[in-house]
């Protein structure tokens, strides 16, 4: 669970915490991450969403046969080690309504799946302290 008792602190007690070497978390969240029911949550409600293909050009159709063939292994293996770097997005511009332009970042499909799946653990531990 996060330390954010400095949202109900004074100034002193705040500036203190933030000069303590202590870790926001009394656990490391990581291997939640990597966790398999977390993945799979993450794919459905990003295979739910649709959305285009990212800069790589894979879709959210090729996704499964990515992973079957050992893409996932790679990908798990670099975040692990720490050298993941999530690709370049892809840019787009739509219509605006009012006859403008809108720009928009498209990720990858794997980008997007691993965002889904650290938004599925942070957002329960943030999500009560932004919630009124």
């Amino acid at each position: 669970m996060p330390n954010l008792s400095v949202l109900t602190t004074s100034s002193d007690d705040y500036y203190q915490q933030r000069i303590s070497p202590q870790p926001a978390f009394s656990s490391n969240l990581f291997p939640q991450l990597l966790e398999p029911e977390n993945l799979h949550r993450a794919w459905r409600q990003v295979k739910a969403n649709k959305g285009a293909s990212g800069i790589d050009g894979m879709t959210i159709e090729a996704f499964p046969r990515w992973m079957q063939q050992g893409g996932w292994q790679q990908c798990k293996s670099q975040l692990e080690r720490g050298e993941y770097q999530p690709s370049a997005v892809r840019r787009v511009e739509i219509d605006k309504p009012d006859g403008g332009k809108r720009k928009l970042g498209i990720p990858t499909v794997i980008d997007r799946v691993i965002q889904q799946a650290i938004a599925q653990i942070l957002t329960p531990l943030f999500d009560p302290y932004f919630s009124v």
